[in-house]
């Protein structure tokens, strides 16, 4: 209960200093908005050569993938061949 209470008397505090302090608080948001845009634009850049550098790494191991795919195949084969062989 004391939770709710307090995060409505801050709810209040706050729109009153919005309308109060209305000038300053846009002042400061011009300030803010383009920091949070250069910090937005470098971490999506950042996330966008890990996703690069990570499909380059699925592509380098896709044929090895495909080579042991195909001696495991293989393997498999030479043992249900093994197995027909054997007697009953």
């Amino acid at each position: 209960m004391m939770a709710l209470a307090g995060g409505l008397i801050a709810l209040v505090l706050g729109i009153i200093g919005i309308v109060v302090w209305w000038c300053p608080f846009l002042e400061i948001l011009m300030g803010v908005i383009p920091v949070i845009l250069i910090l937005g634009g470098a971490l999506a850049t950042y996330f966008g050569f890990d996703q690069m550098a990570d499909k380059k790494t699925v592509e380098v191991y896709d044929p090895i993938k495909k080579e042991f795919r195909r001696e495991i195949d293989t393997l498999k084969q030479e043992l249900k061949d093994l197995k027909d062989k054997m007697p009953s």
